[in-house]
């Protein structure tokens, strides 16, 4: 199980972040850019709206012959979508990305986003979590023979 809280993950972020009236090509370019498989898409106030996702892009805009040039985010974001927040664990995070399909999460904490979790930021917690927890069962079992 994952023990640690979602601010442990997201704790050195930087948040890149949308307008929904901006075009899909250039936000295309922009995750590209930050290395992000999903960008959070924000009002004016900086309150979340949706994510748009490389599946977004693939899915809602090239399969469909939409031209991203001239199409909006607005048009082919996830609107709404689920979130956790900063007390929240990881496990609950996965959870929810398990249940919905997700592979990003947007963190939210009193209407302000500060932060997005993958399913690859969840895999590198679960792989140590579970790397020490074998450690501590070992030592537990076999004493000090496994450098406990």
């Amino acid at each position: 199980m994952i023990r640690r809280i979602v601010p442990d993950i997201v704790h050195d972020q930087v948040l890149h972040t949308l307008r929904a009236d901006e075009r899909v090509l250039e936000a295309a370019r922009r995750m590209k850019e930050w290395d992000t498989g999903a960008a959070i898409i924000v009002d004016d106030k900086g309150h979340l709206e949706g994510i748009l996702s490389e599946r977004d892009i693939a899915r809602r805009v090239v399969a469909c012959g939409l031209d991203p040039a001239t199409t909006l985010i607005a048009e082919v974001m996830s609107r709404n979508p689920c979130t956790v927040a900063p007390n929240d664990t990881g496990f609950e995070a996965l959870e929810i990305m398990r249940e919905r399909h997700y592979r990003h999460l947007p963190v939210v904490d009193g209407g302000r986003v500060i932060g997005m979790l993958s399913v690859r930021d969840l895999y590198e917690i679960m792989k140590g979590d579970l790397e020490h927890n074998i450690r501590e069962t070992e030592a537990f079992v076999f004493g000090d023979r496994y450098g406990a």
